[in-house]
């Protein structure tokens, strides 16, 4: 499944709409890791909010897009984990230790206009 991503301002944002494979999730990661050197994105948003289970394998390719992202220069806040989500990743044992999280999409923006200087708003 292809997951949308789109160019706002500096920043580029991939909601995912649905659980994805792992091939949809590696996917995701080199398209996103691309984008941001074609764009020059500043910081990237994903959306995770309709994934109601995420596995480790999901959480460590999340924490990879961060990582790689962040050395193209682009900062990574992954938005809209659900409370049961949280509590099954906390027992679990998964972390995106390094990654920045929000709540939602606008907290998302603000949290990069924030840590990068530069608006999402131009």
């Amino acid at each position: 499944m292809q997951v949308p991503i789109l160019k706002q301002g500096p920043y580029l944002i991939a909601t995912v709409q649905s659980a994805l494979t792992d091939a949809d999730m590696m996917q995701l990661r080199d398209a996103l890791v691309a984008q941001v050197g074609q764009h020059r994105a500043r910081g990237v948003i994903i959306d995770v909010t309709a994934l109601d289970v995420m596995d480790s394998f999901a959480a460590g390719t999340l924490q990879d897009v961060a990582h790689m992202a962040r050395l193209r220069g682009a900062e990574t806040v992954i938005v809209g984990i659900q409370p049961d989500v949280a509590f099954a990743m906390v027992h679990m044992g998964l972390t995106l230790e390094g990654v920045a999280t929000s709540l939602d999409l606008e907290a998302g923006l603000a949290h990069l206009d924030l840590s990068t200087g530069v608006s999402s708003h131009r």
